[in-house]
């Protein structure tokens, strides 16, 4: 994440948390009583959670009844104390939601679940998301509205052209993204592939290990278009040489 650009700005800092993470805690209703399950996440160009959930598991079918939901985001990982970590909490409603576009989102993101995906029982919903509630460490705690957690400009021509651009970028031009990875975020092994891009950044993976890169705060809104994104990821590997 990049904290000189969000840390002013919780629903900035939000945005970006929700956007590097890959799974969930999801509590639902149960005759009244929450109920919590671990879920696959991902979250769309525009930062609306996506889930991908089977009709035959429980937390389906409570949202069968009650579409009211909350997701918990954990950035924990790796500190010696959790609670000094970031996580947010959000609250909103799980609506069906079968866009082709946004389940190959989901598909580019969690490709294990391409193998399951296709089963009659396995829908995608969308989360729309209410408010939310990040604590980005001790006494940084802050309610963030629903319209503005969403990344707020127009960026449907760049998420039209999402899953051409990956494909780009992974058959033409691995030699960049293992640049990213290594030079830009510190990580290493081989076999990198970019799994999405959206207008605040790039996401990556390698054998399960997943890794999320941000645009600078100079150029990351006007990143609304595949020949802006284009770019931008021109001007990355560029950074990465540095």
């Amino acid at each position: 994440m990049s904290e000189t650009r969000s840390s002013h700005d919780p629903a900035v800092f939000g945005r970006l948390l929700a956007r590097g993470c890959t799974r969930a805690a999801l509590a639902t209703s149960l005759n009244g009583a929450p109920y919590g399950s671990l879920v696959l996440f991902a979250v769309d160009v525009d930062a609306s959670p996506l889930l991908l959930l089977s009709d035959l598991a429980q937390h389906t079918r409570n949202i069968a009844f009650d579409p009211r939901v909350s997701l918990l985001l954990d950035a924990t990982e790796g500190r010696p104390d959790p609670l000094t970590g970031s996580r947010l909490t959000l609250l909103g409603r799980a609506l069906l939601h079968e866009d082709p576009r946004c389940r190959e989102r989901f598909l580019a993101h969690h490709p294990s679940s391409a193998g399951y995906a296709s089963f009659p029982d396995f829908h995608l919903y969308r989360v729309v998301v209410e408010r939310g509630h990040l604590v980005a460490g001790f006494g940084r705690i802050d309610w963030i509205n629903g319209d503005d957690f969403l990344f707020a400009l127009d960026a449907g021509p760049l998420a039209d052209a999402e899953i051409d651009i990956l494909q780009h970028m992974n058959e033409d031009h691995s030699d960049a993204i293992a640049r990213y990875a290594s030079g830009l975020l510190n990580r290493g092994g081989t076999g990198w592939q970019m799994t999405g891009i959206d207008p605040e950044g790039i996401d990556l993976q390698r054998e399960g290990e997943t890794a999320r890169l941000n645009f600078p705060a100079s150029v990351a809104t006007s990143i609304l278009t595949p020949a802006a994104a284009r770019a931008a990821l021109v001007q990355l590997a560029s950074a990465a040489h540095e």
